[in-house]
């Protein structure tokens, strides 16, 4: 009886190797996965970009549009002027004049320079320390001082005659009271120059501020009284000029005069202060609708 073979299989179970193949493969896949990722992120970034700008230009379209048809309704037709009225005003302001302005002076010659300039300081010294006594302060005194040659001139020849020194002192008198002693002086110390008694006003801008407003305001109630007459309302200023008019004082001059040893005799005038008048013309164009 023949003899039967029997081949048994043992199933062999799958074990898992850490091959440096099978290593590869799983890196190969990791890498595609992270590039498909990449991809996608790349496109969305993409399509929102482009969302965004496109959005924009329909905005900036959209606005040039408008911008045109806007435009479109003005072509052929001229422009509208503005509908403007002038309207004029005037201010009137006296005020009592405060200072007085007196210019008092000594001139004299000599052959020697030095000697012709000695001769007039002593002149001068001796009115500024009168005027300090007055009580007039030193930025109340402005100093004119000249020297220069003289000549005789005929008609051959000229021939020289000195040198002549002119020392003006133009004097503000804050406390008219003491204008007949500061006038005085020029007799007490032989000053021979003297010339000019003006009357004004310290601060003529403050007299030109209560005129300008005593003329806006003259301005304000007849553009309003106009406006209602015309039917019209008051909307903006489109110019405004002012124009000033300054006058009044009361004006003595003493003509320069060689006073001499007779100048002791000089006495000083009664005279008036008098006013100062500021006017104040202003126009003023207003846009009207």
């Amino acid at each position: 009886m023949p003899i039967k073979k029997t081949t048994l299989k043992v199933p062999v179970a799958n074990v898992a190797t850490n091959s440096p193949t099978t290593a590869n493969n799983v890196k190969k896949s990791d890498c595609v996965g992270r590039q498909k990722y990449s991809c996608e992120f790349g496109r969305k970034l993409l399509t929102v970009f482009v969302g965004i700008l496109l959005v924009y230009m329909i905005v900036f379209i959209g606005t040039l549009i408008n911008n045109n048809m806007k435009k479109s309704l003005y072509i052929g037709q001229a422009d509208q002027p503005t509908k403007t009225i002038t309207i004029s005003g005037y201010g009137k302001v006296v005020g009592a004049n405060d200072i007085a302005v007196t210019t008092i002076g000594y001139s004299n010659t000599s052959t020697d320079v030095g000697t012709a300039q000695t001769n007039n300081k002593k002149v001068v010294d001796a009115l500024l320390a009168d005027l300090k006594t007055l009580g007039v302060s030193a930025d109340d005194i402005t100093s004119n001082y000249t020297i220069y040659p003289e000549y005789d001139y005929t008609s051959s020849r000229s021939a020289f005659v000195g040198y002549r020194v002119s020392h003006q002192l133009t004097i503000k008198v804050r406390d008219l009271t003491k204008i007949q002693n500061v006038l005085s002086l020029a007799g007490k110390h032989g000053a021979n120059q003297v010339s000019g008694l003006n009357f004004t006003v310290d601060d003529p801008e403050n007299l030109k501020a209560k005129a300008r407003a005593e003329a806006l305001l003259n301005v304000k109630k007849k553009a309003q009284t106009v406006a209602g007459y015309l039917g019209v309302n008051l909307v903006s200023v489109m110019s405004y000029n002012e124009y000033e008019n300054q006058y009044g004082g009361v004006l003595k001059s003493y003509a320069d005069s060689s006073l001499g040893a007779s100048a002791s005799s000089l006495s000083a005038p009664q005279v008036a202060t008098g006013s100062n008048t500021v006017e104040m013309n202003i126009n003023v164009v207003y846009e009207v609708r």
